[in-house]
């Protein structure tokens, strides 16, 4: 243990040297520890951070065998990483204040007691409802675990670098969904789904045990909550729960074809706006509006929604097209290996080239980095398969871990600027942005893939003429494999119209998905000129007003 952490917290603070004090109510302090605490916390942080996040990222990758173990329906089993999204967006709300009051001690017992019983309930899930209540329980503990894993990593790093350990944090949650497509398919393989809990459940186990092995310095505490932060909650919670499930789950039930779409729209919309009335009116609110509608925070918040959604073109895109051409996980291994390794050195140059005065210049870069890498898979075939993928998709993996760091110490730079009782507004929104971008980037992948598979489907069906020489023979090939069960011609020539309108409708995706990836690029690409613009702008400025120093100096001199 650091020294003095037997002392009362208000004691033990007075021990420490100005740089060692927490920067913020509810952050622990930051003592200089030896080499050897610090690897440690490096260890419990890397454990804590990737067990916060995996278990969300099991259920995506595996959805339709989880689907299949619960009875449920593809629409049903959609709901599963939905409802996690719904309770973890919004729970840092009462999360950041909880740390602030009650310290941390407890914030760590409590989030990891409740994730331990979570993935000791998944091994007695029974049921679809009981799968839905145990992923929004887990939902809610993940947002406290991705927290606690940053915390330990920024202890891990002395005072000047400590900036790389935020960063480091910040992205480990990243790393947890191509672990879960890499590895997972192997537990399934000894026992269903039963091996893949009691592995949640052993990492669980350890992070609770490492946590309690080695604790993190105390934090400062003060009164936090008010009886109004409650009231926003009831109202703030629901409203975003409803606008994540709208987006999450619209484009598989159909926007306009499932009425419930439109009435939790209106009943977001209505929740938020009674939510944001509530706040503006405030004297100490728990999210500032006034902080938040300044122009740095506005496009800062704006550029994490681009590139979110944006970034839907390797987790809903490429994914999503591999599948349609009929490649199943195991086909994929070498795939997800290449991205987890780019994410991995897209987090460590984000840490170690940092520049905290050009903080726009990683994200204007990330951006065009996924333009480039979206361009290039638009000229997919049907004969792409994933090694096709590996430069392109390097690309996008870097971008996402090299972005994520630099557009959070924007915000913090904009809370220590502004007022630290700005950080529970800042972390809401950054959190909201990250959950909603990524739900947003999905359901427009899906709707306009599905738009332009039908448009191109149409146009090459109205292109087949039986009459035309080459589609006569290229059916008489198709109905040729037939040949030899098939003895009947009329039979064996609907057997082959029936291969020919596959083939028609792989085509017809293949291009639908070249569509979505072009437009992505075309976004990515408007967006790193936006941000290019963003961060010159000011130094453009600087240079004029300093020329026209120069230039009346100059002037007056003469004169």
């Amino acid at each position: 243990m650091s020294r003095g952490h037997h002392l009362p917290w208000a004691e033990y603070f007075a021990t420490l040297q100005p740089h060692e004090r927490p920067q913020f109510p509810g952050s622990p302090a930051t003592p200089d520890h030896p080499a050897a605490r610090r690897m440690a916390y490096a260890a419990v942080g890397v454990l804590v951070a990737i067990t916060g996040s995996l278990g969300n990222a099991v259920v995506t990758a595996n959805l339709p065998q989880l689907a299949g173990a619960l009875g449920a329906t593809t629409a049903e089993a959609a709901w599963l990483p939905v409802v996690f999204v719904m309770t973890n967006a919004c729970m840092n709300l009462l999360l950041i204040k909880f740390r602030m009051q009650y310290g941390l001690q407890l914030f760590t017992r409590m989030i990891l007691g409740v994730f331990v019983l979570v993935s000791i309930g998944n091994l007695f899930i029974s049921s679809f409802t009981s799968a839905i209540v145990l992923r929004a329980v887990a939902g809610m503990c993940a947002a406290g675990m991705s927290t606690l894993g940053f915390l330990y990593l920024i202890q891990a790093f002395p005072a000047a670098h400590r900036l790389k350990g935020l960063i480091i944090g910040i992205g480990l949650s990243s790393f947890a969904l191509p672990l879960a497509r890499i590895f997972s398919s192997h537990l399934l393989d000894l026992d269903q789904w039963r091996a893949m809990h009691l592995f949640e459940l052993g990492m669980a186990l350890a992070s609770l045990a490492a946590v309690f092995a080695l604790r993190l310095p105390p934090s400062e505490r003060l009164r936090a909550y008010d009886r109004l932060d409650f009231v926003t909650f009831a109202l703030f919670a629901p409203g975003v729960a409803m606008l994540c499930a709208v987006l999450g789950l619209g484009r598989i039930v159909w926007w306009t074809e499932a009425a419930w779409i439109g009435w939790a729209l209106a009943g977001s919309m209505i929740l938020l706006s009674a939510a944001l009335i509530i706040e503006f009116n405030r004297k100490h609110p728990l999210i500032n509006l006034h902080w938040m509608a300044s122009g740095d925070i506005i496009r800062l918040v704006l550029a994490i929604l681009l590139v979110r959604i944006v970034l839907s073109e390797q987790t809903s895109g490429a994914v999503g097209f591999l599948q349609q051409m009929g490649l199943g996980p195991d086909q994929m291994h070498g795939l997800f290996w290449v991205i987890l390794a780019a994410m991995i050195a897209g987090t460590l140059t984000s840490a170690f080239t940092l520049n905290v005065t050009k903080l726009n210049k990683p994200i204007a870069i990330a951006l065009a980095l996924i333009a480039v890498g979206a361009f290039i898979d638009s000229h997919a075939t049907v004969l792409t398969r994933p090694q096709n993928l590996f430069l392109t998709q390097s690309l996008l993996a870097f971008a996402s871990a090299f972005f994520i760091g630099p557009a959070l110490l924007i915000g913090i730079s904009q809370v220590m600027a502004k007022g630290a009782q700005n950080l529970v507004s800042f972390i809401v929104l950054f959190s909201i942005a990250q959950n909603v971008g990524g739900l947003a980037g999905g359901a427009i992948v899906g709707t306009v893939q599905t738009l332009r598979e039908k448009f191109h489907s149409s146009q090459l069906t109205e292109a087949v003429n039986l009459g035309d020489p080459q589609v006569v023979l290229r059916l008489q090939q198709l109905s040729g494999a037939y040949a030899r069960v098939v003895v009947d011609p009329a039979a064996r020539n609907l057997e082959g119209m029936k291969l020919l309108s596959q083939q028609i409708a792989q085509q017809a995706n293949v291009l639908a998905y070249n569509d979505v990836f072009l437009l992505i690029a075309a976004a990515a690409a408007a967006g790193s000129v936006w941000v290019t613009i963003v961060h010159l702008r000011p130094r453009i400025a600087a240079r004029r007003a300093a020329a026209k120093e120069a230039a009346e100096a100059a002037t007056d001199a003469a004169a």
